[in-house]
């Protein structure tokens, strides 16, 4: 079952993708790859033709979820630094 993290709308988890890490509205991309690219490559265009199916929405709010230091879960546990 897919549930996204509070304040989070757009940063889902799902213990079926990507084993349960913080991914991108479902999808097969996780935050943490979006934060590995971004850091390669500062250019969210780049990411996004790459990516096409992101939003810029989606990178903002992988950027200030990372940000956080892994809010609490949609759970309500805290997520490990592992799953961004």
């Amino acid at each position: 079952m897919r549930r996204s993290f509070p304040g989070f709308e757009r940063i889902t988890t799902d213990p079926e993708v990507l084993g349960g890490k913080p991914c991108i509205r479902g999808l097969r991309l996780s935050v943490q790859r979006v934060l590995e690219i971004l850091a390669q490559s500062p250019s969210w265009d780049d990411l996004r033709e790459d990516y096409p199916e992101l939003e810029r929405e989606d990178i903002r709010q992988a950027l200030a979820f990372a940000a956080t230091g892994c809010p609490p879960g949609p759970t309500g546990r805290q997520s490990t630094a592992q799953g961004i």
